[in-house]
């Protein structure tokens, strides 16, 4: 008697594709569990979910593995992505209609950013018709609309952002795509955390073993998949060159677009890139993804290294005179476009994607101690635990997106130095001389700066943050605690040209300490920034902009170079500092009373006369009077004064000094000197 055969089960290759997506996804465990509580809950804490995140992060991978997680729990999973129909109330209404009509639907909605335009209709018509267990996930770029959170949605409705994936996470995907070598942790490096650039990486490795991220960081296939998978569809519209500034600017504000493309429409400009899917707001600007941009630059570099050099230069140059008004976080801007990696090392801000600098907290001297351990130098972390205790206002620390601590620092200048300060064995001394040089400009001074992380990347936000927080805008001078037998600390002091200031070396439980001084010359650390970025790009110097503080004063009567706005904004900066006002060559008179009251005097009256009537010519002057010549607390405070952006606040400052400064040229007042023809 025969034997009736069976064929197999036919096995389709979307069921495989599937199989391989589950396997490679990994992390996102956080995301995850709250998804879960919303799917399998009599309660849940939300029906409607938001997942935003740039182009690359991963929304999309995380909206699958929701996918097959909701009809493992009985869900019927509809999915709909925005690049796939046009954004018009019919089509979407056609799509969700089956949903409708389950029991437990899912209702996955992805690149909702091509959809917003029907955000109304879908909260007021389509989405209230669905059962009451329904989960609606909803991924897109831009945070969410306001009005998901008012009107009643604020009581079923969540957030989820996604940030990039720790280090861990990033090894663990990368051994989902069969990646477990010695590669690895350099792959990580260069990833910057972007699922879609580990995944990349993941794939060129395994089909090239001789490939490696340290020596090939910019292989040109890899980058290339990058900007096809992420942009490459988006960038028919824009032009050239607004995105080669994109691409070698840090941050892209409309200003900037508006002062390097003065013949074309910056604001056009600034739209188009900020609808890029590996776009995102930054600040008061927009910023690629990290390595889309850096894959955009490599191309720039390949195609027309010309015009790249230009925009370098360009570029620098308006953040050094925007910084110089008055911006002292375009600092952050600058230290970007410097490329030298023992520079870079010391002062930049790359390592932001994972780590935020932040003040302490009241167990976080606990925490430092446990993780220094016992081999490093314990006598200077008791020196360096009293700022915790007694002056918290003069430490901070690094945390990553756990929060956990990756670094911590203890800074000050001369004016802000703490009592307990002129005591410490270490710095006392640094303070002292410090305040001996005062006349040469301002000095920012580090008790400790501290890296645990294995990548320096808190090293270098240590030593920005510190600048920035120390109270000194733009400082002459820069005090550092050395450890000799750390090689990274003296590459980047030996770059610098610091000079090694031996008599105040200290030895501290056992062990030296050495005090190395960087000069940034009289133009401080602004115009240090900027001559490297020149000297990178093998330019002449550009010439001083800020006056050398420490030469003398021309005695009453004598000639004095032209106002320029320089000189007239170097005064304005320090109206309120009498040593410093009275070395201006628009000061009169014997003594520093003397003279910082003529300046004063001077000041005040252009102000008043410099200006018009118009609404436009009172605004400038209220500008300059609330942002020089009153006791503001700062730019920023001043610009909320006047109900201004920043941006637009900034813009007008400058535009006023530089009437006052036309202004004092033309008719200086009686008994002030006339600047020489």
């Amino acid at each position: 008697m025969g034997q009736t055969v069976h064929d197999p089960p036919r096995r389709t290759l979307a069921a495989r594709l599937e199989d391989r997506d589950r396997c490679r996804f990994t992390g996102r465990s956080r995301e995850l569990a709250f998804i879960d509580r919303c799917l399998d809950s009599d309660d849940p804490p939300a029906s409607v979910v938001h997942i935003t995140g740039p182009g690359g992060i991963g929304k999309s991978a995380l909206l699958r593995e929701v996918g097959r997680r909701g009809r493992a729990l009985g869900f019927t999973v509809l999915t709909c992505d925005g690049r796939e129909f046009e954004p018009v109330p019919g089509e979407l209404e056609d799509a969700l209609r089956a949903a409708a009509q389950q029991v437990r639907p899912l209702v996955i909605l992805d690149s909702y950013e091509r959809m917003t335009a029907l955000e109304p209709y879908l909260r007021r018509e389509l989405l209230p018709s669905l059962p009451d267990r329904s989960l609606v996930v909803i991924a897109g770029r831009a945070a969410p609309d306001p009005g998901w959170f008012t009107g009643g949605w604020e009581a079923v409705t969540a957030h989820l952002h996604l940030g990039t994936l720790g280090p861990q996470e990033a090894q663990d995907l990368l051994a989902a795509h069969g990646l477990r070598d010695e590669r690895v942790p350099a792959i990580v490096d260069w990833a910057a955390g972007s699922p879609l650039a580990l995944a990349l990486a993941a794939d060129a490795a395994s089909a090239d073993p001789a490939w490696n991220a340290a020596s090939q960081p910019d292989r040109p296939d890899i980058l290339r998949s990058l900007v096809h998978r992420l942009i490459d569809r988006d960038l028919r519209d824009v032009r050239p060159s607004a995105l080669g500034i994109a691409a070698v600017a840090r941050t892209t504000t409309l200003d900037l677009l508006r002062a390097l493309l003065p013949g074309e429409d910056a604001g056009r400009a600034y739209q188009r890139l900020s609808e890029l899917t590996a776009s995102e707001p930054l600040g008061d600007g927009i910023a690629l993804h990290d390595l889309v941009r850096k894959a955009l630059l490599a191309d720039l570099r390949r195609r027309t290294p010309e015009l790249e050099r230009d925009l370098r230069r360009r570029i620098v140059d308006y953040l050094y005179q925007c910084a110089s008004d008055g911006q002292p976080m375009l600092i952050i801007e600058m230290a970007h476009l410097v490329e030298n990696p023992l520079v870079r090392w010391g002062f930049g801000w790359e390592g932001s994607t994972s780590l935020r600098i932040d003040n302490i907290r009241d167990d976080d001297a606990d925490r430092v101690e446990r993780q220094l351990g016992e081999h490093n130098n314990w006598d200077w972390w008791q020196l360096t635990r009293r700022y915790f205790t007694e002056s918290p206002d003069r430490v901070a620390v690094a945390r990553d997106l756990e929060d956990r601590i990756c670094g911590y620092m203890a800074y000050m200048s001369q004016r802000t130095a703490p009592p307990l300060a002129d005591t410490d064995p270490l710095i006392g001394r640094w303070l002292a001389h410090a305040r001996q040089d005062a006349a040469l400009g301002d000095s920012v001074l580090w008790q400790a700066a501290v890296d645990f992380t294995a990548d320096g990347k808190a090293q270098a936000m240590l030593g920005l943050a510190g600048v920035l927080r120390s109270g000194v805008a733009n400082p002459r001078f820069a005090y550092l605690p050395i450890d000799p037998a750390h090689p990274g600390a003296l590459d980047f002091a030996r770059a610098l040209d610091a000079a090694h200031l031996a008599e105040l070396d200290a030895v501290i439980g056992g062990q030296p300490v050495e005090c190395y001084r960087l000069d940034f010359g009289p133009g401080g650390l602004l115009a240090s920034l900027r001559n490297t970025v020149y000297l990178e790009l093998g330019l002449a110097m550009p010439e001083a902009a800020t006056p050398d503080p420490s030469a003398r004063a021309e005695p009453a009567g004598a000639p004095v170079p032209g106002w320029d706005a320089e000189t007239v904004r170097e005064a304005l900066r320090n109206f309120h500092v009498p040593r410093d006002l009275a070395r201006s060559p628009l000061a009169q008179g014997d003594t520093v009373a003397e003279r910082a009251k003529s300046a004063r005097r001077l000041l005040r009256e252009a102000a008043r006369e410099a200006f018009g009537d118009s609404e436009s010519e009172k605004l400038l002057q209220r500008v300059l009077v609330a942002g020089y010549l009153e006791a503001t607390t700062s730019h920023e405070a001043a610009a909320a004064r006047l109900c201004l952006s920043r941006a637009a606040y900034f813009r007008r400052l400058r535009t006023a000094v530089e009437r006052l400064a036309e202004h004092l040229a033309a008719a200086p007042a009686a008994g002030a000197h006339r600047p020489a023809s």
